[in-house]
């Protein structure tokens, strides 16, 4: 074999020892970034903010779209994190699917939880219902640390499910046909187009 010949045969040998270790597994840069994006589900869905400067950037960014805030640095982000304990009880966040690159992830996932506390101004009374959301979560990252974050969630499906009308231009009301928190059936308005349901919603589906 010429020295030529041998070059390109070690050369074909270390590309393919290469692929073959890729095809294998995940890289290390995306392993750490599906543990930065499981960790923050689950504090989320604890509300624990501690160590968040472990996983988040000093100057890190997280968008709430659903609400269109933004929380900057490490405090405001920590009280964004705990959140959700402050009107729910019973509160779980699954993932249902999980997308990772070497420098951001994406999970699909579902918020379940009762609301039991008041949300400030907005409700400020405990209605007792169950809450069931279909949300999304990216983050971007830098040597699996969080620089920023974005939550994208439906927040007219949790003011429906809360018992929240929204009246349309021309007269039309959405709403959902829930039964009052007493148990009761809450008749419709006469006329009003509304979207049937139940106080009783689905469970969220198995984590895969």
């Amino acid at each position: 074999m010429t020295p030529k010949n041998a070059a390109l045969l070690a050369a074909a040998l270390i590309v393919s020892a290469g692929c073959s270790s890729r095809a294998s597994g995940p890289s290390r840069a995306e392993a750490e970034n599906e543990i930065a994006m499981r960790t923050l589900i689950q504090r989320m869905a604890s509300a624990d903010a501690e160590g968040v400067a472990d996983l988040f950037f000093p100057e890190a960014v997280y968008d709430d779209f659903a609400n269109q805030q933004q929380y900057q640095g490490l405090q405001e982000i920590a009280g964004y994190i705990q959140g959700g304990s402050r009107w729910a009880t019973g509160v779980s966040i699954d993932i249902i699917d999980l997308h990772v690159s070497d420098s951001a992830a994406v999970a699909e996932w579902v918020f379940t939880g009762i609301q039991d506390k008041p949300i400030g101004s907005t409700l400020p009374v405990a209605t007792g219902r169950e809450v069931v959301l279909n949300g999304v979560t990216i983050i971007e990252t830098v040597g699996g640390r969080i620089r920023r974050a974005a939550d994208y969630v439906d927040g007219l499906t949790m003011v429906l499910q809360l018992g929240g009308e929204v009246h349309m231009p021309g007269g039309g009301v959405l709403k959902l046909d829930l039964p009052a928190a007493t148990g009761e059936e809450a008749p419709p308005e006469a006329g009003a187009d509304t979207l049937t349901g139940t106080d009783t919603l689905p469970s969220p589906p198995e984590p895969r």
